[in-house]
Order: C-alpha cells, then sequence, then structure tokens
C-alpha cells in the first residue's frame, strides 16, 4: 500500500497550451499520446497522412490503462466455484443494458461546430485538453471493458455480455469525444493509443474498487456540470455538455454493476484489510481529481463554476454514494479534510512552479524535497483521519434512483 500511495506524490502538470498544435482551416491534426514529459511535436514524415502527428504530455494522474489478472476473474466469476454469485442478479442487470437507453442518444449538429468557432485563445485550448484527457479515460475503458468481456465468455456468459456492452457504452462515449476534437481540426489516433500506452496493472479486487469509483464520480461530475449549465444558460459555451444528463446515466449503470461484482465477492468487503484499501482508493481518486481540477482553474471558470467548491461537492456526494458498499470511507465533510486538500494543492503548485525555472535538474530537486516531504505528510494525515464505518454486503435497499 505505501507504494501505492507514493505514485500519487509527482505533481500534477499545469493545462499545457499546445503551441506545437496549430489550428489550421480544414485541416485536422491527429493526436497521439505518447509517454513524453513535454509536448512536442513529432518529427514530420514525407507522408501526408503523418506529417501532423502530435506527442501530447502525459502526466502521473492522467488518464490510465489498465490490465488485470484474467485468469483469477475467470476463478472469481466461476459460477461452480463461487456460490455468492447472484445469477438473477446479474440476469436482470444484463437486461437492462441490452435496453441500449442512449442508443441514439449521442447524435450530433451543426451547433457543434459553429460553437467550437466561436471559443478562441486560452479556452480554446483547454477545451481541447478537456476533449483530449475526457476520450482518453472513455477508450481506457473500452478497451479494458472489452478484453473483460472476451475472456470471461466461457467461464460467465452473462456477466462477460454486460462487459461487452459497457465497452459499447465506453466506445461510444470516445467516439463522440473525438467528434468534439474534431470541431477544434484535431483528432486522437485511437489506434495508436491502443498499442503504444503503457498499461497499469491492477489486481482483480482493486481494479473493482477503483473502478466502482470512477464510475460513480464520473456520474457526480457529469450531472452537476449538467444541472449547472440548465440553470445557468449563459455558461453554455458548447454543447456536450446538453448530452451529460443521459451520459451521466450510462456512468451510474456501469458503477451499479461494480457494486453487484463486490457484493459477489464478500472477501473484498468484509476484513480489515479491505477497509484499509477502500479508504486508500477514495483518498486516491479524490486527491488525484483535486490536484488535477485546482490545476484547471480556467475550464471550471469559463463554465460559470468554482473549481474547488464544485470538487468538494462531487466528492462528498461520491462518498455518500461509495459508503452504500464500501466497508469504510473518508470523512470527507469534516472540514480538516478539506483543508489538507487545499495544503496538498498548494505544495503540488509549488512544485510545479520549481520545474519550470531554469535552475539545473540537481537544484530543482533539492528545491522539491521539503514540498514533497509536505506532500507526503498531508497524505499520510488524510488517510489517518478517522474514518467514517460504512457500507453492507447486503444492500438490496440500494435504488439507483436515489443518487439521481
Amino acid at each position: 500500500m505505501a507504494t501505492e500511495m507514493a505514485a500519487l506524490l509527482k505533481p500534477v502538470s499545469k493545462i499545457g497550451y499546445c503551441h506545437s498544435t496549430t489550428i489550421l482551416p480544414r485541416r485536422i491534426s491527429t493526436i497521439r499520446m505518447s509517454a513524453a514529459t513535454t509536448t512536442t511535436p513529432t518529427k514530420p514524415s514525407g507522408s501526408g497522412k503523418n506529417k501532423n502527428k502530435k506527442a501530447i504530455k502525459e502526466t502521473l494522474l492522467a488518464p490510465r490503462f489498465y490490465t488485470t489478472d484474467f485468469d483469477e476473474m475467470e476463478q472469481l466469476f466461476n459460477v461452480e466455484m463461487n456460490k455468492n454469485l447472484n445469477e438473477a442478479e446479474f440476469e436482470a442487470l444484463l437486461q437492462e443494458f441490452k435496453t441500449d437507453y442512449n442508443q441514439t442518444h449521442f447524435v450530433r449538429n451543426k451547433e457543434f461546430k459553429e460553437a467550437a468557432d466561436e471559443i478562441q485563445g486560452p479556452l480554446r485550448q483547454i477545451f481541447v485538453e478537456f476533449l483530449e484527457r475526457s476520450c482518453t479515460a472513455e477508450f481506457s475503458g473500452f478497451l479494458l471493458y472489452k478484453e473483460l468481456g472476451r475472456r470471461l465468455k466461457k467461464t460467465n456468459p452473462v456477466v462477460a455480455e454486460i462487459f461487452s456492452l459497457m465497452s459499447r457504452d465506453e466506445a461510444r462515449h470516445a467516439g463522440f469525444l473525438n467528434k468534439g476534437l474534431s470541431d477544434f481540426n484535431l483528432a486522437l489516433d485511437l489506434g495508436f493509443l491502443t498499442k503504444a500506452r503503457k498499461y497499469t496493472f491492477f489486481k482483480p479486487k482493486f481494479i473493482f474498487y477503483a473502478t466502482y469509483l470512477s464510475e460513480k464520480i464520473g456520474y457526480w461530475r457529469y450531472i452537476t456540470i449538467y444541472r449547472h449549465l440548465k440553470a445557468n444558460p449563459q455558461y453554455q459555451c458548447y454543447p456536450i455538455f446538453k448530452y451529460f444528463e443521459n451520459w451521466c446515466q450510462d456512468e451510474n449503470r456501469h458503477g451499479d454493476f461494480f457494486s453487484a461484482l463486490m457484493k459477489a465477492q464478500p472477501q473484498f468487503l468484509n476484513d480489515w484489510k479491505a477497509k484499509l484499501w477502500a479508504r486508500f482508493f477514495c483518498l486516491s481518486v479524490y486527491v488525484t481529481m483535486y490536484l488535477n481540477d485546482t490545476q484547471r482553474t480556467a475550464f471550471y471558470e469559463g463554465i460559470g463554476l468554482d473549481t474547488k467548491e464544485f470538487d468538494m461537492h462531487v466528492i462528498i456526494e461520491t462518498n455518500r454514494t461509495t459508503a452504500r458498499i464500501f466497508p469504510a470511507v473518508l470523512d470527507v465533510e469534516n472540514p480538516e479534510f478539506k483543508r489538507k486538500l487545499d495544503r496538498m494543492a498548494d505544495l503540488n503548485s509549488k512544485i510545479i512552479a520549481i520545474g519550470e525555472t531554469d535552475d539545473i535538474p540537481l537544484v530543482k530537486n533539492l528545491k522539491r524535497v521539503p514540498h514533497i516531504a509536505g506532500l507526503v505528510s498531508e497524505l499520510l494525515a488524510a488517510y489517518l483521519m478517522k474514518p467514517i464505518e460504512s457500507g453492507s454486503v447486503d444492500i438490496a435497499e440500494l435504488d439507483p434512483q436515489l443518487v439521481y
């Protein structure tokens, strides 16, 4: 666990104004995500196809691609080996996914391109990064769910089909976001992403924790932005936000499915180690979002939101939802938790500022040490705050409507 916690220590980079990505009329540049630490154009080739390829900066806390122990997954969902699997519940979930409520939802119109053309200056670059990161995150989910659907087909056809249908949803989301990038004369090279992106290995139980939180926090982010812009239409500067109400229900259904998966694996929920890991993943997800977003306040200000107020609302609502299944959660409504997040954000900003100076690397590293130590201290202090005992393996009362 200490190793995982240490992974949070690298600062989240500021929003990158990609000077190498030139916006040209009637030309679409294809963006390639690389592991480069800086944003630089790839070397032009003689081919027109590759001429406009770009490398986009990737940070430790950027959206990641995940893989897992698929053999263990097959054992977990083997009906003969696991008597806790509620086949009736999974059958009901399968019918819900087959209904495909959003089959005709993601239909674009001319409003998209017209709105994109109106967005200029720094705000345009902010929207490009928002679309890039969101598309990458959705595509990451597509790849993981697709492989799980393929690998579990013989072991548990019902669960396998649900994973396949979730991959359908994620592919639809990623494609819609990538089409949004085309409004800004850009496109992500998703084929290149599949082959070139580094994959992070998580054991199955960690996939359950992390993906459940990712889907639920995605729900609360999308629905909060949608409701805010519906109440304040003067900030509706790009039509993609109008799709968030139905879109977020996909995220919510995905989260409910992972809740059912965890109920079927009570060993992931009912001991002291599960409580420690549950708190760790809550902290990881909440801190990652807070540090990322506080480096991108211009985006949220551009749509009329206060970044920190928005993040705390999302964290609190996600935590309340998560408390219905996780055996323990953080006490995020304790004012001290917010103060710790703010101190982490301040330390993160100082670490980034040092990295942008002209000092030699050795001097930069020495200057970073006290701030990194401070960040470690705040992370540990937040983790060690008195948690809230929560959750139950028997959560039949968990009605999805309760979180709408």
